[in-house]
Parts: structure tokens; C-alpha cells; sequence
């Protein structure tokens, strides 16, 4: 990274900060979930529904805007992206009643599904090859760092601005838009490419690839359910199960945030020593060890110290990932086909926080045995699947096409 020119260094940083205030964005509805309950007089089970119709709605945005990006650049359609999600975060502070909330979480959730794609797509196709290991995980930390953003954010305002206050904060994205505009250029894969290679539309590219097609979408839903089932209920958790005030809750949240970004860098780097496929089933099989502790235990320091090495390793796994997909696709599919799957696995996985809070009504409120439940069974599930993908670590996408594991 030492070795990267200043636009290479400008480029990680503004695609790492969108997927961040992205997410930072999408973490505030977790974190006041049971207060919009309260307001709009409705269980949590049901206000569960807006997290599940945000995710459902991702895919039209990975398709719609990487569509955009593949015919008018990464750059300008990424900040349109960003435009898009501040406005409709910011409506959300407004909602009247449920009904237009979950409107508004629902437009919200199609901006949302355009920026994982666009903004890992800029970045891999600006850095050195040799760097996408560890830029992968820098980048995918941006999660659980919009995740640290939205807790820091929650702990310090949420007594003071309460939860239309918190949707407002969540506008402030918007003020990345110079820093893009004046020091991101555009990929310069996408430049050299855009006079002699045409994008192919995405039911070509799904039939020529569907194997790898439903491998990916079948590998993210099982990953979505890892990160969402680790994390969209844990603040619920730990206030409704343990009874912890919102300051209590905020510390831990910003714990094993710090943890996500660490496990996610740490697991990038090694992915290119040891191989994408062996990185990702080491985080995955560290976590079931640390599952017991993470939803069982009644101490705080226990809780505190086990969700931090349990978000150590979810994240860690999934630092591979924006290098994964984007080496398993074919060049001239890679602004569309990484981040619709990531996507259609989000849609197979947005019943999570239903799944989870009902399972919870179920046992007297016992979160923790409906996220153990969902988590140990999906960490099985992606060792499983990795294990019969095709390894990419050393594969070059500089313009080449790289050929698919299936």
C-alpha cells in the first residue's frame, strides 16, 4: 500500500467511505428498531419487516446501477448512488405513520443495493493487482465501520435527537460528494475498455454462466445470513435480553466493530499467503468455537469479549469476499453480476431478523438461541460451499477476463 500513487490512495479511500456511510446509514434502523416499535406501536417482530424490505429491494439497485456504471462510468453513477440513499435516509426521519416509512425504506434499500458493487468495482480496477488481498479487506471493513459510525452515533445523540434525530445524522453522506467529484478519477480499466468491449446484458451473461451464477447467489445468502445474523438483532439482544442501557449497548457495539475492521483486513492480507478459499474457511470454522460464549453467556465481559471475537471472525470471512466475486466473473460482467448475487443473496436472507425475533417470541425472548441457530448453521454451510469453489487467488482482471471456476 506504501507503493500506491496518491490517486490509487484517493480512489481506495473514497470507495471505502461510501460503502461506510452506506452502511452507517443502514445500521441506524437496527440500533432504533425496538424505539420505532414503541412509536409506531407495532412488536418488534413487525418492525422487523423494514430491514427484510430494505434487503429484498437491493438487488433492482445492483442491477439498475451497475447497468449505469458499465455505460457511463463507476465515478459519476457512484455518486449518484450516494445522492440517492441520503435523500431517502433522510425523508425516513419524516415518515408520518409505518406504511410510509417502510416506503421510504424501501426506495432507500434500491439506492443502497447500487454502492457495494460500483464502489468495489472502482477500486479493484484502480489498485495494483498484488494489493486486492488486503484492499478487499479494507474495503468490506468499511461495514462494520459504518456499523462503529452508526454506535458512536447511537450512544452519543440517540438522548438528545431520538430516533428522527438519528435518520437526520444519517443524511450527512452527501458531504463525500466533493471528495469524489474533485480527487476520485475514473477506473482506468473502464476507460481503456469502454471503446472496444461491450458489456453483454445480464440474462446473456446468467446463461452463459449459470452454474457460477447460483453458486454465487447460493454462497452470498449463506454470507448474508453470517453478517445480518450476527449483527441486525444483537443491539436488540442486548437491550431486550440483558437489559442493558443504550451507553452499555453502544460500547459493545463499538468493540466488535473495531474487531469486524481488524478481522476483515487481517483475513484480506492472508488471503494472499494462504489462498481465498483457505482464509474464508478458517474465519468461519473459528467462529462456531466462539458461538457458545457469543449468545449464551450473561456476563459483560464475557458478552463484550466474545461478540468481539465472533465479529473478528464473520468479518473476516467476509473481507475476502469483494476480491473473491470479483475474480470469479468474467471482465466485461464484473460492474453488474458481483453485486446483483451479493445482492439476490440478500434477498435469500432478508427473512433473518423475522426468522430470528420469531424464534426469539417463541423461546420467553431468547435472542441469543435464534442468532446461534442461524449462525452456526450458515458458518457450516459457507465452508462447505468454498470448499468446492475454485481457488483465484494470483488472477489478474487488468482488462483480461478471467475464467470462471465453472
Amino acid at each position: 500500500m506504501l507503493n500506491w500513487t496518491p490517486t490509487q490512495k484517493n480512489v481506495a479511500f473514497g470507495s471505502f467511505a461510501s460503502w461506510t456511510l452506506d452502511a452507517f446509514d443502514f445500521f441506524i434502523l437496527v440500533f432504533v428498531l425496538s424505539d420505532l416499535a414503541q412509536y409506531f406501536h407495532n412488536a418488534v417482530y413487525d418492525m422487523s419487516i423494514a430491514i427484510m424490505l430494505t434487503l429484498v429491494v437491493r438487488p433492482i439497485g445492483a442491477l439498475l446501477f451497475g447497468r449505469l456504471a458499465e455505460k457511463y462510468g463507476r465515478r459519476p453513477i457512484l455518486m449518484l448512488n450516494i445522492v440517492i440513499f441520503s435523500l431517502f435516509e433522510l425523508l425516513s426521519a419524516w415518515s408520518p405513520n409505518f406504511v410510509t416509512f417502510l416506503a421510504f425504506r424501501m426506495f432507500y434499500g434500491i439506492a443502497m443495493g447500487g454502492i457495494w458493487g460500483v464502489a468495489s468495482l472502482l477500486v479493484m480496477e484502480t489498485i495494483p493487482d498484488r494489493s486486492r488481498g488486503i484492499m478487499s479487506g479494507i474495503f468490506q471493513g468499511g461495514y462494520p465501520c459504518g456499523y462503529l459510525l452508526a454506535s458512536i452515533t447511537f450512544g452519543l445523540f440517540f438522548d438528545m435527537v431520538g430516533w428522527r434525530g438519528m435518520f437526520m445524522i444519517g443524511a450527512l453522506p452527501i458531504l463525500l460528494l466533493p471528495f469524489i467529484y474533485f480527487k476520485v478519477p475514473e477506473s482506468p480499466v473502464w476507460l481503456a475498455a469502454r471503446k472496444h468491449q461491450k458489456s453483454k446484458g445480464l440474462l446473456l451473461i446468467i446463461r452463459q454462466y449459470w452454474k457460477l451464477s447460483i453458486y454465487m447467489v447460493l454462497l452470498m445468502a449463506c454470507f448474508n445470513f453470517f453478517s445480518h445474523g450476527t449483527q441486525d438483532l444483537y443491539p436488540t439482544f442486548l437491550k431486550l435480553q440483558h437489559q442493558f442501557d443504550s451507553h452499555t449497548v453502544s460500547l459493545i457495539a463499538i468493540s466488535y466493530n473495531i474487531a469486524a475492521i481488524l478481522g476483515g483486513i487481517f483475513f484480506g492480507a492472508l488471503s494472499e499467503h494462504i489462498g481465498r478459499r483457505k482464509a474464508i474457511i478458517l474465519a468461519s470454522l473459528l467462529s462456531l468455537l466462539v458461538l457458545p460464549l457469543w449468545a449464551f453467556s450473561s456476563s459483560f465481559w464475557v458478552i463484550g469479549l466474545s461478540a468481539f471475537l465472533m465479529q473478528f471472525m464473520v468479518q473476516g470471512a467476509w473481507g475476502v469476499m469483494p476480491t473473491y466475486l470479483t475474480e470469479l466473473v468474467p471482465a466485461n460482467a464484473r460492474a453488474v453480476l458481483p453485486g446483483f448475487v451479493y445482492q439476490l443473496g440478500n434477498v435469500i436472507a432478508s427473512v433473518n431478523t423475522m426468522l430470528q425475533s420469531r424464534i426469539a417470541e417463541a423461546y420467553n425472548g431468547n435472542y441469543g438461541l435464534g442468532m446461534a441457530i442461524v449462525a452456526g448453521t450458515v458458518a457450516v454451510l459457507i465452508c462447505l460451499f468454498v470448499a468446492f469453489g475454485r481457488e483465484t487467488r494470483g488472477i489478474e482482471i487488468s482488462g483480461s477476463v478471467s475464467k470462471p471456476p465453472y
